[in-house]
């Protein structure tokens, strides 16, 4: 009885270029949040409208690359590492985001 032989190809996989991009707001996003940390710790929690207003803008930083992160799966023939990365981060920052929102205004 003969044998099979498995043939395997390991082909360079490009990624995709919404999965970079998802990934990139991610940093963005989680960037901003460390800025903000930093300065209401600095500033005794009084930051006030800016940093509400950098919240809101990472907010929908997370929210975009999200969407970007999920549409990026359509694409054929492309490495999904940095889709699933970038949808993972930009979800959990988004999260974060809109519970530190809620606190704040309760």
């Amino acid at each position: 009885m003969a044998k099979k032989r498995y043939k395997y190809s390991f082909t360079k996989k490009r990624h995709t270029r919404g999965g970079v991009e998802s990934s990139i707001l991610a940093l963005v996003s989680g960037l901003l949040f460390l800025g903000a940390a930093i300065c209401a710790l600095a500033l005794n929690g009084q930051g006030g409208m800016y940093l509400g207003a950098l919240g809101i803008l990472a907010l929908g930083l997370s929210v975009f690359g999200f969407i970007l992160g999920l549409k990026s799966f359509s694409e054929q023939n492309r490495a999904f590492l940095y889709s699933k990365v970038g949808s993972v981060a930009n979800g959990v920052l988004m999260v974060i985001w809109i519970a530190l929102f809620l606190v704040g205004i309760s």
